[in-house]
């Protein structure tokens, strides 16, 4: 970063750090004993998807390794969700095909397509909650959807602070995008 970019206010983006989806399975467990949310099994990737044979064919190679555990979806925003399903207990593996589906399009130099990925869980009462990593921030948050497109924000602060020390936690609140409809959640 130059001086004039320090003028000007500019940053560089931070870089992001695909091996902190590993911290997700323990972090899991504090989230389970703070809030009584467990796991769903359902995890999922969001990417903007290139045009083009190469990226075909990498989206090709990913749905064939994950074979009947994942399904594709579009959303309204031009983007390609990947769903991951697993047993709601074996959020290691969760985690481990969630991040291969992220470095295989990272390796492949489609990082700049990619969105975010999140894990969800539930309660018996109903409450939906998933930890989202923003790819380009390196960081995540605590998304929880209500009925009509309102979020339940007493209970994503509870998960940052049960999350806390546990995940590098994206500390703008502004940046808590909503991910509505994503799938699996």
């Amino acid at each position: 970063m130059g001086w004039l970019d320090s003028l000007l206010g500019r940053s560089k983006p931070v870089k992001p750090n695909l091996d902190a989806l590993f911290a997700l399975p323990s972090a899991a467990v504090t989230l389970q004993a703070a809030t009584g949310l467990v796991p769903t099994g359902l995890g999922s990737v969001s990417f903007r998807a290139a045009e083009g044979g190469a990226f075909a064919t990498l989206e090709s190679d990913v749905k064939a390794l994950l074979g009947g555990r994942v399904e594709e979806s579009d959303d309204g925003y031009g983007y390609t969700w990947l769903l991951v399903r697993r047993a709601p207990d074996d959020v290691s593996d969760l985690v481990t095909e969630l991040h291969a589906v992220n470095s295989s399009l990272e390796s492949a130099g489609f990082g700049p397509s990619l969105l975010c990925s999140l894990v969800s869980f539930a309660d018996p009462a109903g409450r939906r909650l998933a930890v989202v990593y923003l790819y380009k921030r390196g960081t995540f948050y605590p998304f929880a959807p209500l009925p009509g497109n309102r979020r339940d924000n007493a209970l994503e602060l509870q998960a940052r602070g049960a999350l806390d020390g546990e995940l590098p936690l994206e500390a703008d609140l502004g940046r808590w995008f909503p991910v509505w409809g994503a799938p699996g959640l």
